[in-house]
Parts: structure tokens; C-alpha cells; sequence
């Protein structure tokens, strides 16, 4: 073949595709609307089963489901009938994957479903198939053709199927009210779910938090940094609201022109008064960005009254993996 035929021939792959998905789009409706709602009202897990290629797309819409909030598994349906359907329960919800309808293990698993009272959506492009005539809820894919020039080779109907567990997904974790702070739960590792992290996941509390009042002597304040191993301290006021911060950096900016004299002296005298600082509830990227700009290496971290609660250092932000 020609490479202007190769050409061709990917571009036509590509407009089959690109056809299912939009055919796809039109067939959304009520059932689909049914579909999602069982879903969120299940109260075990949400099963997925497809054969050969299908079958990976099952896995991937269930890994799908499971990053976003709703407990799910791939079974294998060969399997499932030499013993792992032990593992499915009245209480589950299967979403069986099959372009004929007619896979002859997802058709032998059929009649154990029903028998356990486990309702079936059926992802098929055939409605009046054995899976769709045995299906609670039929969502056609509406493939006609394959890609494949041979339309042999599972394509258009493994794209129509994939984007068909997409929507369902997705739409699943709308209504449910699935946040951003629910997927950085499930995500703790990886760049996804460092740029979730809130800051009062990693700020220092308690004694590594060193708090001081405006009085409190310079000598003081040091003694307490250092207990704490940090490279400030946090004054505040009677009521623990935020005055102000004294770092190592104003030490050494004051101590040549003032002496040892400095130390005897209130540290608010001496300290930034009216910082920057964050809540506790905001993103650590958001802090970050923060010292970055401002270069500087400590927060002070507040609640919703301007209590200090913690502190923000930029070590806690290399430990957990955000620069």
C-alpha cells in the first residue's frame, strides 16, 4: 500500500470513530438518565464484565468508577462461572459490555445474574440480542460498522463503548456531588494528588508550631524557635489571632545595628507586622505559589477568624513532593 493510502485509510478510521461517537451522542436519553440514577442508589458494588476487547474496556470504566468515589470491580465472565461469581452480592449492579449481545460467556452468565436478583445494563449495539433481551436497561451504542476494514477487529465499538462508560461515570460523580478534596483522597500519590493537597494536611501544629505574644522578648522567641526547629515564630494576639512574624532573617537584618541589646526587646518591635498568611483549607499549590513569589520560606496558616492554627514551611512542601 501506498503511504498516501495509509493516509487515507487512518483518516477513514478516524471518521468511523468520530461518527459512532456522534451517533452515540444522540441516543442519550432517559434510559441513560435510569441508568446513572441505579447506580448512585446501589447500595454494593458496580460490576463490570465484557469479553476479549470489551473486556478491557470494562476494566478501564471500573477503574474509572473506583477513582471517582463509586465502589466498583471488573469480573471476568469466563471466570466468573468457574467460581468468581462468589463475589458478586443481591446488593451489586453489573454493567455487562458485549457489540453482538450474543458473547457466548457473557450469555452463560446471564441466567446466574438473574437468578441473584442483580439488575444488568447492557452496553450493545444489538437491543434485541440474548444480552439485550435479558438486560434491565438496554443503552444501544448504535455501532453499525467497525473501523476495521476487515469489520472484524472491535474498534468503532470499543471507542462508542469506552465514551459510553465516560458518560456514565462522570455523570455518576455530578450527582453524587463528588469534589476535587473526594478525589485527592483517593489519589494521595502521583502529581494529581499533590496538586489537591490542602495545607492543613502538612502544616506543623503544636510544639512545631512556635506561637509568642507581642511582648514576648526577642531572646524568648528564639529560644522557641529553636525548640521547634523552625526558622520563625508566629505572634499573636490574647485570642490567638495573627499580630505578625518574626523570622531568623529579621534577627539578622536588626541584630548589626541594634546588638545584643535587640534581645531584651519586644519582638514585635521587630517582627513583620501584618504578614501574608493562608487557611488552613487552602490548596498547598496555592501556597507554593505564595513563597515562590514572595520568596519566602514559612506561612503562617489561619481558620476563617484569623486564629493561627499552624505553620506552612517550605520543607513541608518538598516532603510532600510539591517542589
Amino acid at each position: 500500500m501506498k503511504k498516501s493510502g495509509v493516509i487515507q485509510l487512518a483518516k477513514e478510521v478516524l471518521q468511523i470513530e468520530a461518527v459512532a461517537l456522534l451517533r452515540l451522542r444522540t441516543g442519550i436519553g432517559k434510559d441513560f438518565e435510569k441508568a446513572v440514577q441505579w447506580m448512585a442508589d446501589c447500595k454494593g458494588r458496580v460490576i463490570l464484565t465484557g469479553m476479549g476487547k470489551p473486556g478491557f474496556i470494562a476494566r478501564k470504566i471500573a477503574a474509572t468508577m473506583a477513582s471517582t468515589g463509586t465502589p466498583s470491580m471488573y469480573l471476568h465472565p469466563a471466570e466468573a462461572v468457574h467460581g468468581d461469581f462468589g463475589m458478586v452480592t443481591s446488593k451489586d449492579l453489573m454493567i455487562a459490555i458485549s457489540q453482538s449481545g450474543e458473547s457466548e460467556e457473557i450469555v452463560r452468565l446471564l441466567p446466574l445474574v438473574k437468578k441473584k436478583g442483580v439488575k444488568v445494563i447492557a452496553l450493545t449495539s444489538v437491543p434485541k440480542s440474548s444480552l439485550g433481551r435479558n438486560a434491565d436497561i438496554v443503552l444501544d451504542l448504535g455501532v453499525r460498522r467497525e473501523a476495521c476494514p476487515l469489520n472484524l477487529a472491535p474498534s468503532a465499538s470499543t471507542t462508542a463503548s469506552l465514551a459510553m462508560g465516560d458518560a456514565l461515570a462522570l455523570s455518576l460523580l455530578k450527582i453524587k456531588g463528588f469534589r476535587s478534596e473526594d478525589f485527592a483522597e483517593l489519589h494521595p500519590a502521583g502529581s494529581l494528588g499533590r496538586r489537591l493537597l490542602k495545607v492543613g494536611e502538612i502544616m506543623r501544629t503544636g510544639k512545631a508550631n512556635p506561637l509568642v505574644g507581642a511582648k514576648t522578648t526577642v531572646r524568648q522567641a528564639l529560644l522557641k524557635i529553636t525548640a521547634s526547629r523552625a526558622g520563625s515564630c508566629t505572634i499573636v494576639d490574647a485570642r490567638g489571632k495573627l499580630l505578625g512574624v518574626f523570622t531568623d532573617g529579621d534577627l539578622r537584618r536588626h541584630l548589626r545595628s541594634q546588638g545584643e541589646k535587640l534581645l531584651s526587646r519586644p519582638v514585635a518591635e521587630w517582627a513583620t507586622l501584618k504578614p501574608r498568611y493562608i487557611q488552613k483549607d487552602s490548596l498547598a499549590e496555592e501556597a507554593f505559589h505564595i513563597m515562590e513569589s514572595l520568596r519566602i520560606d514559612e506561612l503562617p496558616v489561619v481558620d476563617k477568624s484569623r486564629r493561627v492554627v499552624g505553620l506552612l514551611d517550605v520543607q513541608d512542601l518538598m516532603r510532600a513532593g510539591r517542589v
